[in-house]
């Protein structure tokens, strides 16, 4: 037996009322209050406030680096760069960018950039690398111990401070410090780190000329998605090495 439901008049008429006002499906794109798109992230602010990806961000393929941008894109993000003298190292310390920060599993920042550029890389219980594989982006040298590994900041914390990081925050410093999203840190030799030092472009070059396509997008990158400025060597440097893109 079908037992038949009576709608109230007044129900109806509000249900009526509410489909001619154009109420719409909250999943579907539009202005209403559903997760329809809305304007995108500031990349500078989520730059500083985003977390790092749990694996470190993987590099495209091609690139050592991961969030690479192509030459195209690497050259407009140059152009819009702020052309200024360097800044001065008054008040600058390491210790105002927190790094190693601790990430996941009893890892710090270190170990999983190691991880991330490396081949059959073990850890021990506290996730220290104790073996694996890495070459060298810089000298294009081959590695098995991770003590001879250093982790450089492509744009390094000193040269960070002189092109704006001064009056950033602390938790700024620290997300430019830890960046895994951008191509802000790799696994190269202690040497050619420590021969780099807080060198920009237009005074030190990686010696295998070949990275230099990826190094030019890679410091570009990172300078346009924290708002720092170059000077007009360091520029010229840049797209020197840009021009050796080959695509």
């Amino acid at each position: 037996m079908v037992r038949q439901i009576r709608v109230p008049g007044a129900v109806l008429a509000a249900s009526l009322l509410l489909t001619l006002a154009g109420c719409s499906d909250p999943a579907s794109p539009g202005t209403g209050s559903g997760p329809g798109p809305g304007p995108g992230p500031d990349p500078k602010a989520s730059a500083s406030r985003a977390a790092p990806p749990a694996g470190g961000g993987k590099p495209a393929g091609g690139d050592v680096l991961p969030g690479m941008v192509t030459t195209a894109v690497a050259r407009t993000q140059l152009a819009a760069l702020k052309v200024a003298p360097a800044g001065t190292m008054a008040g600058y310390s390491r210790d105002k960018f927190t790094h190693w920060a601790q990430q996941a599993n009893k890892c710090d920042t270190r170990e999983v950039v190691l991880e991330r550029d490396g081949t059959d890389v073990k850890r021990d219980a506290e996730c220290r690398a104790v073996s694996g594989n890495w070459k060298s982006f810089y000298d294009g040298v081959a590695v098995t111990d991770a003590a001879k590994m250093d982790i450089d900041h492509m744009v390094p914390l000193a040269e960070g401070w002189r092109s704006g990081a001064a009056g950033w925050d602390a938790a700024r410093r620290k997300a430019f410090a830890n960046d895994l999203a951008n191509p802000q840190l790799l696994a190269v030799t202690a040497a050619s780190n420590r021969s780099k030092g807080d060198q920009s472009p237009d005074l030190w070059q990686p010696p295998d000329k070949s990275s230099w396509c990826q190094y030019g997008r890679a410091w570009t990158t990172v300078k346009s998605a924290y708002g720092l400025t170059v000077t007009e060597p360091e520029k010229k440097m840049l797209t020197t090495m840009l021009d050796t893109c080959t695509s």
